[in-house]
């Protein structure tokens, strides 16, 4: 399954690698890329959407 969340408080590269790590928590084999300058994180992953977005909220970010 294809992904695509907006994360509006996702700033930087160190954001991104967070948000990568708080996603692989869940599913190692997910291909992530986050782009800080769109605020778009594309995902890859056999997990739930809903499992993905509290993933990534838990890290500290905000999810549209």
């Amino acid at each position: 399954m294809t992904l695509q969340i907006t994360v509006p408080n996702m700033a930087c590269s160190a954001c991104s690698d967070t948000i990568t790590q708080a996603v692989k928590a869940i599913d190692p084999n997910a291909q992530i890329k986050a782009d800080p300058k769109t605020k778009l994180v594309d995902i890859e992953t056999q997990a739930a959407e809903a499992e993905v977005k509290q993933a990534i909220t838990a890290a500290g970010y905000t999810v549209a």
